[in-house]
């Protein structure tokens, strides 16, 4: 087996004057393709430079200047580098976590809908038929009074005794006593 060319890289003192002389014209370039993040734009700074590096010969081409070979290569650089953002999730700042929302046990939830239920089925057709006027029609007191044909005091009674027994038998859910 014939043995492998050796790597050639660009010489020390040339790639520190490609740095002096284009670095910074580079950086103000891609901090505008990078919509002002200079951290970024360092970085991509530095990987121009090291493409520069691993490519000797562009260095010894007949082009009067390096400049326009290493803004294409920059904005490529940028370019895939907006690609590679892009194609994966969107990460997600820490400091937002505490404001998500907690996530949803469907399983705790369905649990909790049937054992209400059969708490609610639980309670005599008065007290069933005030709740469901107040709560899930929300309707006012005097509204519910009118609708069932009672006196308001009536409607706050059954309620308070409706909800007291709902408490009762729902106490593993921190409803109290």
């Amino acid at each position: 087996m014939p043995p492998s060319p050796t790597l050639q890289h660009t010489e020390p003192e040339a790639l520190a004057e490609l740095q002096r002389d284009h670095a910074r014209a580079l950086f103000g370039f891609l901090v505008g393709l990078t919509a002002g993040d200079a951290q970024r734009a360092e970085d991509l700074v530095q990987e121009t430079l090291v493409r520069a590096w691993q490519h000797p010969e562009v260095l010894s081409s007949s082009h009067e200047s390096m400049r326009p070979w290493l803004f294409t290569v920059a904005r490529r650089l940028a370019i895939d580098a907006r690609r590679a953002r892009l194609a994966r999730p969107l990460e997600v700042e820490p400091n937002g976590l505490e404001h998500a929302p907690e996530p949803q046990d469907a399983v705790a939830g369905s649990v909790t809908a049937i054992d209400i239920r059969r708490a609610v089925r639980g309670l005599g057709q008065e007290h069933r038929d005030v709740l469901v006027q107040v709560y899930f029609q929300d309707r006012s007191v005097a509204e519910a009074a009118a609708e069932l044909g009672i006196p308001a005091g009536t409607v706050k009674s059954r309620t308070y005794y409706a909800l007291r027994a709902l408490r009762k038998d729902l106490q593993g859910y921190g409803l109290g006593a």
